[in-house]
């Protein structure tokens, strides 16, 4: 097992050129199949691991988030990014304490929200840039690679203006990644890339750019928020609803093979 070290390095490198498939976990079961397939690091989610709670997103404790970072840690030798949400605070001194708590965790990096479901609005810039800043200061002490997110166009706000002066100045306050989920048009993705200048990461959705494109235009990172873990449930969904109705087995010719199986969870 690589150390933490290591994997946070490794993070950081995976930055510097190129473009890397950053998909999201939802458990360790996730975790470890999507390690055994190649991936060079995971993300986690927190609409999907809400979801292994029987929650819905943005119900996730900050101690329930703990210690799920931990286990996925600790079950891949691969580096881990946290979804972090707000960091469970709304001060800079709680957003540090956070960052502490995350690097105990074995995690490589984090991301923090400008987004606040408390007020069900996004932060002023200046207080945003603020907490940018704060969890960068604590991210640089451990090591941790930090991606500031610009939550405007998942709630509405499409001002691409402002989301590009958001990311720029999350950058210029210490965010390693920038990050603005919601982009689906390619020549609003490549001004993002060309304007910011920094890695940027994009979340792949359907009706998207898909990935030999998006690295045309400059990104670094995609990922995949919690989309795996909606395809899981669907899959169960749709396994139940077909058990309920016609009472047959159709849904066991798409499970996951027995080699699969064995270099995901073979090792312990």
């Amino acid at each position: 097992m690589r150390s933490v070290e290591d994997r946070r390095g490794m993070l950081r490198r995976l930055h510097e050129q190129g473009l890397f498939v950053l998909p999201n976990a939802f458990d360790v079961g996730s975790a470890r199949l999507l390690a055994s397939l190649g991936f060079r690091a995971l993300a986690t989610t927190s609409s999907g691991h809400a979801a292994t709670l029987g929650r819905l997103d943005q119900q996730v404790q900050r101690d329930e988030l703990l210690r799920h970072a931990a286990a996925l840690a600790d079950a891949v030798d691969v580096p881990l990014s946290v979804d972090a949400e707000r960091c469970f605070a709304q001060d800079a001194s709680g957003i540090t304490r956070t960052v502490d708590l995350l690097a105990d965790t074995g995690a490589a990096g984090f991301s923090l929200e400008d987004y606040d479901p408390a007020t069900d609005r996004i932060d002023d810039r200046e207080q945003a840039v603020e907490r940018v800043a704060a969890a960068a200061d604590a991210a640089r002490r451990h090591g941790l690679v930090l991606t500031a997110r610009a939550e405007n166009l998942l709630y509405g706000v499409a001002d691409l203006d402002d989301t590009i002066a958001r990311l720029r100045a999350y950058h210029q306050a210490g965010a390693d990644v920038v990050y603005a989920p919601g982009l689906t048009d390619l020549e609003q993705v490549r001004r993002v890339c060309a304007e910011v200048e920094a890695p940027v990461n994009v979340l792949l959705l359907p009706g998207g750019p898909p990935v030999d494109a998006l690295a045309e235009a400059g990104v670094r990172r995609v990922s995949t928020g919690g989309a795996l873990a909606w395809a899981a449930y669907g899959a169960v969904a749709r396994a139940g609803r077909e058990l309920l109705g016609t009472g047959t087995t159709g849904f066991l010719t798409d499970v996951l093979s027995l080699d699969d199986r064995g270099a995901a969870f073979g090792h312990g």
